[in-house]
């Protein structure tokens, strides 16, 4: 630790500097209370994906007893054909859902920061994050249907699933947009680079991480929705809608969901972990 030089007339004292917890005014209880909480609150988040993962391969997962291990369900899952078109669907309806996302964000993140009035803006992009999911479906659905004539459905579903997942992109890309120099721009564009060229090299670069953000959270918002997809599917069913669907009327299919569940859980857990490495530890490192 470092020492403050203090002077006093000719004469310089030097004072001990307290750590900055103590500055700060955390004390050592304040800071074991917090490192609990931490502790706890990854424990809730963590341990019950775990349990789902040990229930999958339990041969009574409703009884709660992890033994004896079994992959029994999940061969009945794949003899099951009833959760492959809504499955396929949800993937489908995800990628489209991302692929819209990702260009709709882009644009309009990288002229936010240019904007008269950014704050304004932003504030009418992300307003759809706080409408509760059940308020939503219930306007599109009687939006789409009375205003648009659009029949209920895939296109219907779509449609509420970029709503709901536009604003979290967008705020993905505004994260590393609102850092970007604009001055590197102004350069590039006294040397003669286009307008492409100065995207391409010098913007898409910065902005990498929060436009693949900005698509995986698109495709992971929508693949997991289920509100707003009750209300406008019509006849046809995704992913999240079946799977309430089964553990809502029969009890049989519910060690299936829990290995079906389990399948997606270790897909997308990856692709989170890989992100938000790249995220915060690449970037902070570049």
């Amino acid at each position: 630790m470092s020492d403050v030089q203090v002077s006093i007339g000719k004469t310089a004292l030097a004072v001990p500097a307290r750590p900055i917890s103590n500055r700060l005014g955390f004390s050592p209880a304040w800071q074991q209370l917090a490192k609990w909480c931490g502790v706890v609150a990854l424990f809730l988040t963590y341990a019950p994906l775990v349990w789902l993962a040990l229930m999958s391969v339990s041969e009574k997962p409703l009884s709660g007893m992890p033994f004896p291990l079994s992959f029994e369900h999940y061969r009945a899952l794949a003899e099951e054909p009833r959760w492959v078109d809504p499955f396929l669907s949800s993937v489908l309806i995800g990628l489209l859902v991302a692929l819209v996302c990702v260009v709709i964000a882009t644009a309009v993140g990288r002229a936010i920061p240019n904007s008269r009035r950014p704050g304004a803006l932003v504030l009418f992009a992300v307003i759809p994050l706080f409408v509760p999911g059940m308020a939503m479906g219930a306007a599109l659905f009687i939006f789409l249907r009375t205003v648009l004539d659009l029949k209920l459905g895939y296109w219907a579903v779509f449609i509420g699933h970029l709503v709901w997942a536009l604003p979290f992109s967008l705020l993905m890309v505004l994260v590393i947009a609102v850092r970007f120099d604009y001055r590197l721009l102004e350069a590039a564009e006294d040397l003669g680079a286009s307008a492409w060229r100065r995207f391409w090299d010098i913007e898409f670069p910065i902005l990498r991480p929060g436009i693949i953000g900005a698509g995986l959270f698109g495709f992971l918002l929508s693949f997991n929705e289920i509100l707003r997809s009750t209300f406008l599917r019509g006849t046809d069913a995704t992913m999240p809608v079946w799977n309430w669907t089964m553990a809502a009327s029969q009890q049989s299919q519910v060690p299936i969901i829990f290995s079906l569940a389990t399948i997606v859980l270790l897909v997308t857990l990856p692709l989170l972990g890989g992100f938000f490495w790249l995220l915060f530890v690449r970037l902070e490192r570049s």
